[in-house]
């Protein structure tokens, strides 16, 4: 059984639209495309590194996957590049990105099977309509978030229309000299309810 792992730059209130740039997803009229940019620092990398320094296939929307080829390829080396790309899409993808497979029909239970097959880790970069659908499904293992100290007012946000009730543990929770939260959370059973 693999573990899907969602990594996300996120803002503190959940945006996660664009965080690295111009151009990256301006889509609603977003505007503060590159919000990320500033708070970006060394234990931020690092973090990142660890995060994405071992074996690990990825699962991507198409948006995401398209900004990924438009940038990763030129490092052939990098994990990102290494990794199997399974890519959610009913568009065919182009055939110059090594290790790049497409996932289209019912999406949902190809990803099911994917999830219950041998291999590494899958980890969800971007993606926030697929993430909806993880989150819908309860097939998310982990989320691995930076809580950036901004709020942004509107934008694509972390959880959206596909949130269901769902409690997990912190695992990791550390902060930046910029103040980033580092938190990550795995899936622990159900929300349990009372009174104080």
């Amino acid at each position: 059984m693999r573990k899907i792992i969602v990594l996300s730059f996120i803002s503190l209130d959940g945006v996660m639209q664009a965080p690295g740039g111009p151009g990256e997803d301006p889509s609603g009229n977003f505007t503060l495309e590159g919000w990320a940019a500033g708070y970006w620092d060394d234990f931020l990398s690092s973090t990142m590194d660890k995060q994405i320094g071992h074996s690990f296939d990825l699962l991507l929307g198409r948006k995401t996957y398209d900004i990924f080829a438009d940038y990763w390829p030129k490092f052939p080396d990098s994990s990102i590049s290494k990794a199997t790309k399974y890519v959610v899409t009913h568009r065919p993808l182009p055939p110059d990105w090594e290790k790049s497979i497409q996932i289209s029909g019912d999406a949902v239970a190809e990803i099911i099977k994917l999830k219950e097959s041998n291999g590494p880790e899958l980890q969800v970069h971007g993606s926030s309509s697929l993430i909806q659908i993880l989150l819908k499904h309860d097939l998310i293992d982990e989320l691995w978030l930076k809580i950036f100290p901004i709020t942004l007012g509107k934008g694509k946000k972390l959880f959206g229309e596909g949130t269901i009730p769902a409690a997990f543990t912190l695992t990791r929770c550390e902060a930046s000299p910029n103040g980033i939260i580092i938190a990550n959370y795995k899936r622990s059973g159900d929300v349990k309810t009372g009174s104080f």
